[in-house]
Formats: C-alpha cells, structure tokens, sequence
C-alpha cells in the first residue's frame, strides 16, 4: 500500500480559492470554470472529472443557491458562493446547501453581510481542519496496521487498506450526519424567523 502521507500529499487538499485569487471585476462564466479548474484540479480523482460546468453553474442559479446574475456576469460573492457549494456538493444534496446558504443569501440581498470577511474567517478554520486531517489520518493508519499485525493472512496489506477504506468512510458518514442534523436545526429556526 502507498504511504497514506503520500497519497493525502497528493491530494491537493491544501489548494483553495482565496480572495486574492478572485479579480475585483465580474467574471463571464468561462472565467469562472477557469478559475475552479485551475485552482482545483489537483483534487481531481481523473483528467475528466470537471470541477465546474456551465450546466452546473446554471442550475446553482436556477436552484436559487446563488444571488441572481447581472448582466451574464459573476460577481466576488458568486465565486465565493459557488466555492461553498463547490465544498458542499460531494456530502450534502442541494436541498441541504441551499438550506445551508441560505443565511448567506438573505444577507447578500440585504447587503448587510461582509462576505470577504466570512469567507476569510472560514478560510482560517479550513486550515485548522486540514491540520487536524493530516494527523488524524497517520493515525488512523497506524491504529489499523496495529490491527492487522496479529492477522496472518496472505492478503493482510489489502485487508489493511481496505480497513482503512472502511474507516475513513465512516468517520466522513459520521461528520455528514452531524452536519445534516445541524442543517436540520438550521431550518427550525429558519421556519421560526418567518
């Protein structure tokens, strides 16, 4: 089995859209899918994976997952918005984004929300999560090897990696329903403001 540091190395978890990334002027939507793919294609599983399509961006919009669009342009607010749901997608459905976004879109409309500001602030705790990943999955590695030294087995490397496999699911299983419980306490008090 490769090194877990190896395979979490490349990985490409560590690249993000920043605000720095983002041009202070409206983007077409080309220049939107460029910027997701240059910023995230190192997280791509395979070269045909896309990170971000037309037909994607159209329905975030359509889904009222995004502010609405002016004049076929995307804003600084759309991209971080965007990069949200970007982040959401591979554990939530778009019914829980959009409940989850939700907030952010109100206050957009009002322009009473600092996006950048949040947007920055969730970059810091991101950072923080992605130290905590990197020593929680050597761990992880090294609790199962523990495991697997006593079993004599003539497949004990691939029974190790796919108990890793299993494990990494259920912790990723066991954030995604704490995640949707607390988007589900986030509807409530929804419902209760209305």
């Amino acid at each position: 089995m490769e090194q877990i540091e190896e395979i979490v190395q490349n990985l490409g978890l560590d690249k993000q859209l920043k605000l720095e990334d983002i041009p202070d002027l409206d983007l077409y939507m080309d220049q939107v899918i460029q910027l997701f793919e240059k910023t995230y294609r190192q997280s791509k599983r395979d070269e045909d994976e896309k990170i971000l399509t037309k037909t994607m961006i159209n329905n975030y919009a359509k889904g009222k997952l995004l502010p609405p669009i002016k004049n076929k342009k995307y804003s600084k607010n759309h991209l971080i918005l965007m990069n949200f749901v970007y982040e959401l997608k591979g554990a939530l459905s778009l019914t829980d984004i959009k409940m989850t976004l939700s907030v952010w879109n109100q206050q957009i409309g009002n322009e009473s929300l600092q996006l950048e500001e949040s947007f920055q602030a969730y970059l810091t705790v991101q950072e923080k999560n992605l130290d905590g990943f990197f020593s929680e999955i050597n761990k992880k590695e090294k609790e199962v090897g523990e495991v697997f030294e006593q079993v004599d087995t003539l497949n004990a490397e691939q029974l190790k990696q796919s108990m890793l496999i299993l494990s990494c699911i259920h912790m990723s299983n066991l954030y995604r329903r704490t995640a949707e419980k607390l988007i589900d306490q986030l509807a409530q008090t929804s419902d209760k403001e209305v």
